[in-house]
């Protein structure tokens, strides 16, 4: 396009914007022209700035904004704050000292936490994009969306099981006597206990009950009945991973029925989304209030809370408590796996996105900080109930919601009650972090494909098949094999040294390749002021050293991975494991390459050319006659521009 024409097209859709201010055209500000007044996907009027009749007739649709601006905070809320503030954290701040982890843990929320957290909404509510088409800002660096795309793929496909797990104890937790409260069930064994107290055990003896010659030393290993009911009954677990065994049928209807649950939150886009969040996002705060209030009136509570909030200074001095911070931190903010720039694309695009964020960050950090009381409150009562030390008693992760929370309810009154509304606020509190992942999935896919390919039930169509695929996958977490397959994934594919490799790099590419305070004054544009310099100073420097720091300590400190300290994965396993690691890790530089060498000229010229933003419709208003920019618009699926980017 001569620039004659550029001048001439821009100057008119800045005036048509103009009057789109006062509120004459263009509903949103949605529709994705470029500057030769052409619609992605179908012509616009570069003179009205409204869409054609014909263009109408064909049915392309604009994209979706959230109906009010709630939407978009309860659904962050909803996929930010998961299982992880409710089993990870607590244990964490009991484990790093107490109090004193908070120091750490604040720290890096403002030096990590909020500046990434920041940037990826930004981003997608600037560039109106997923976790693909968003770096469009510098093409080059488009390895960073199907980086995402990896990860969140992989999160969708193993998270869920421990949806099923959950809504597996939830149907159980209707019994009168909960089954895994229990010794003469048929899956437990002749090592089984109920109950053991060290105090009340004097030569075999616990109460009434007698067990021979055996003594208090080996009455103590027994086992518990909530451990055999998860090993033994839900898992069925094998001897390894060479061992998948069979399906467990039960575990696998329950993963179909979540999987079903998930559909139907997401193929109707944000306008449904927007609506389920204010359950799955609120209901679970509803629970934990009424377990604290159940919990602080337990004998032994206070000692629970003690031990988790009793500040340990020395424990300042120790790399692992400030790598733990850190690490928690890109964990519990579920920053670099898309989803967060897939929703914030769905923002008006004046929405102040700085507020939300330190909104969202309060929200998340005060909801992981709450739960530990929650959690504590019951260990310390268990801990009571056994006559043992809480270190005993104190679990993070699927140990604590499948084996110490449940057997602490088993000693309450009316268990079944606290047991089901237990599980009940775990599978919300997934349930929407599940769903958000597969929309900013479906988000970057739909993206990809320009609205000539448009065709109806498309995002239907899309997410079923999103869904089946995943579903597919896991059946493999079913069998009895299937608990080291999900620790695969776990440890591997959404790591934290997979998530600090994302991170670095958005920070990097913004700040370094489109320019700090080029995207600071983008932001200003959208929300009217400039956000505190300190943002830039994160984004610049300090950001990317924390993400760079904490990712080299992790991968110095390798360990390979086991199951319960005891089982060792065998040598094919851990390279299956790193496949899924290196699947999402490899995206970045294999696309630079790859883009690089397709392009033509000297390595100056490739390099400019490749990271000159795309721009799409939305940003005219804001750009100079005189701005040299490539448009959407002007690239077809098949040139060889269009194949380079």
């Amino acid at each position: 396009m001569e620039k004659s024409s550029l001048d001439a097209d821009c100057c008119a859709l800045n005036m048509v914007l103009v009057e789109e201010k006062k509120g004459h055209l263009i509903p949103n500000g949605n529709a994705h022209q470029g500057v030769n007044g052409t619609l992605n996907g179908g012509p616009i009027s570069a003179v009205t700035g409204t869409i054609s009749a014909a263009e109408k007739k064909q049915g392309f649709p604009e994209r979706e904004t959230w109906t009010r601006q709630m939407d978009f905070i309860m659904s962050c809320v909803g996929f930010a704050v998961g299982l992880g503030n409710v089993w990870r954290f607590p244990y964490l701040c009991y484990k790093n000292g107490g109090g004193v982890f908070l120091i750490p843990y604040v720290l890096f929320i403002f030096l990590g936490g909020i500046p990434i957290f920041f940037l990826e909404i930004a981003l997608g509510q600037f560039m109106k994009a997923g976790s693909i088409n968003v770096w469009n800002i510098a093409p080059l660096f488009k390895g960073l969306g199907y980086a995402s795309m990896v990860i969140v793929f992989f999160c969708n496909t193993y998270y869920i099981m421990v949806l099923a797990w959950g809504f597996y104890y939830f149907i159980k937790s209707f019994n009168s006597t909960l089954p895994w409260s229990t010794c003469d069930n048929p899956w437990n064994t002749e090592n089984c206990i109920e109950t053991f107290r060290h105090d009340d055990c004097q030569n075999g003896t616990i109460g009434n009950s007698t067990f021979g010659n055996l003594t208090c030393e080996e009455l103590a290993n027994g086992r518990s009945p909530i451990i055999e009911f998860w090993e033994n009954k839900v898992l069925n677990i094998s001897d390894g991973l060479d061992e998948p065994g069979v399906i467990n049928w039960e575990l696998m209807l329950c993963l179909m029925a979540v999987w079903v649950m998930v559909y139907f939150c997401v193929w109707k886009g944000v306008k449904s989304t927007g609506k389920i969040v204010y359950v799955t996002a609120t209901f679970p705060y509803v629970v934990l209030i009424i377990l604290l209030v159940r919990g602080v009136t337990l004998p032994g509570a206070y000692d629970g809370i003690m031990y988790y909030v009793k500040p340990d200074w020395s424990k300042l001095g120790e790399a692992q408590v400030w790598i733990d911070a850190g690490t928690q931190i890109f964990f519990s903010y579920a920053i670099g796996l898309g989803a967060l720039t897939a929703l914030g694309s769905y923002n008006r695009f004046n929405n102040d996105c700085y507020k939300d964020a330190f909104v969202l960050a309060f929200i998340n950090s005060g909801t992981s900080f709450f739960s530990g009381f929650v959690v504590f409150s019951i260990l310390g009562f268990m801990a009571s109930e056994q006559g043992v030390d809480i270190s005993k008693v104190a679990e993070s992760g699927p140990g604590l919601a499948f084996i110490a929370y449940p057997k602490a309810v088993s000693m309450m009154p009316v268990a079944p009650v606290w047991a089901a509304l237990f599980f009940i606020m775990l599978l919300l509190l997934g349930l929407d972090s599940q769903f958000v992942g597969v929309e900013g999935f479906v988000t970057g896919i739909l993206d990809l494909f320009p609205g000539k390919y448009y065709m109806r039930y498309q995002r239907e169509i899309a997410v079923a098949i999103c869904c089946l695929l995943c579903f597919i996958i896991d059946l493999s977490m079913v069998t009895q094999g299937g608990m080291y397959v999900f620790q695969l994934f776990d440890y591997y594919s959404a790591s934290g040294m997979t998530l600090l490799w994302q991170a670095f790099w958005e920070c990097v590419v913004v700040a370094w390749v489109y320019g700090a305070d080029r995207f600071m004054d983008d932001i200003a544009r959208m929300i009217g002021y400039r956000p505190f310099p300190w943002i830039k100073w994160c984004w610049s420097f300090i950001t990317p050293c924390v993400c760079m720091g904490i990712f080299l300590f992790h991968l110095l400190n390798y360990k390979p991975l086991t199951y319960n300290n005891v089982y060792v994965y065998p040598w094919w396993g851990e390279v299956i494991g790193w496949c899924l690691a290196l699947s999402s890790m490899l995206c970045i530089p294999v696309s630079l390459v790859y883009k690089l060498a397709g392009a033509k000229g000297t390595f100056r010229e490739r390099w400019e050319y490749l990271t000159k933003p795309v721009w799409g419709a939305h940003h005219l208003e804001y750009m100079a006659p005189d701005t040299d920019i490539k448009s959407l618009a002007s690239l077809s699926p098949g040139t060889e521009e269009n194949k380079i980017l």
